[in-house]
């Protein structure tokens, strides 16, 4: 693969005083490696390491119209601020792991080294990920997710009603505490802490996964990725909506909200070596294994 990467832009949205060192001592090395190998470096003003490294600082709009990549450090909360900011307007992200589960962030400091000279070689896979994008009443203006949006009670043990629709026709009446609809993305994201499944990256779905519902046969609902998706508030219940945690809203009954895939996508760029299934196993604790039982005469013995 080619190497078209020219100008890099390091960003990072880690707020902490007891991270901000290490923050800043990956960003610098970095910066040494980039500079090694005859490239540009961007920091963009949004960029909470733009006071640790003495570089001139640029726009977002700027970034998205002159980064080739965008090299996030943090963990998943960190690429997923650079993939609304960055990525939805066209830009790869490849992200430092310091989180903890860091799906979406894979390279650890260890091997930042060889791992980032590999990439901008043009080493490296490249996952193309998708966007939800949400509506509140037809309103012009839409917001993006790229794990889910939820609608939820904002409040504890207190039920919602809606009803749910896809490609215009009737699925059900709703009460639960909530519903997520997420990508394949998302499914390794709070969508999995309520039980819902694993979607591998490749599967160009949309699961639609009620939270707490006020029934015994309610399951999770996977859908095809091009599906319109609208979910109409009932009476019952305050209700709000959010999207990948960060941007939300109040809404009122009768409101109604559209979600569907978002034209723009996202690159998510990987080392060589990297496997989703591998990510699963490390991070989710598959494949532990069970402890064998020992006999009394081995105990003994």
């Amino acid at each position: 693969m080619d190497n078209n990467f020219k100008s890099i832009a390091i960003y990072s949205s880690i707020r902490s005083k007891n991270r901000s060192k290490k923050v800043s001592q990956i960003a610098l090395h970095i910066e040494e490696v980039i500079k090694g190998l005859g490239l540009k470096t961007l920091i963009p003003n949004s960029s909470n390491i733009h006071g640790l490294l003495s570089k001139r600082t640029y726009s977002d709009n700027y970034i998205c119209k002159n980064a080739d990549l965008i090299i996030a450090i943090g963990g998943d909360g960190t690429l997923l601020s650079s993939a609304r900011k960055f990525g939805h307007e066209g830009v790869p992200v490849l992200g430092i792991n310091l989180g903890n589960l860091g799906f979406l962030t894979d390279i650890a400091p260890k091997d930042l080294t060889t791992s980032l000279r590999d990439v901008i070689e043009g080493k490296f896979l490249k996952d193309e990920r998708f966007f939800l994008e949400a509506r509140i009443n037809n309103q012009k203006k839409s917001n993006i997710a790229l794990n889910e949006v939820v609608l939820h009670s904002n409040s504890i043990a207190q039920l919602i009603e809606y009803e749910l629709f896809i490609n215009d026709h009737f699925v059900y009446r709703q009460k639960a505490d909530g519903i997520i609809v997420s990508t394949p993305t998302g499914s390794t994201a709070y969508s999995l802490s309520a039980n819902g499944p694993i979607i591998h990256p490749d599967v160009k779905a949309i699961t639609l996964l009620p939270m707490f519902p006020h029934s015994l046969n309610t399951r999770p609902l996977i859908i095809d990725e091009n599906s319109d998706i609208q979910i109409s508030i009932g009476k019952r219940g305050k209700t709000s909506l959010s999207l990948d945690s960060h941007t939300k809203f109040k809404l009122k009954s009768e409101d109604k909200v559209s979600i569907k895939r978002s034209n723009s996508g996202f690159n998510l760029i990987h080392p060589l070596n990297h496997d989703f299934y591998s990510a699963c196993r490390e991070k989710l604790g598959w494949s532990l294994g069970i402890p064998k039982k020992q006999s009394i005469v081995d105990i003994y013995s």
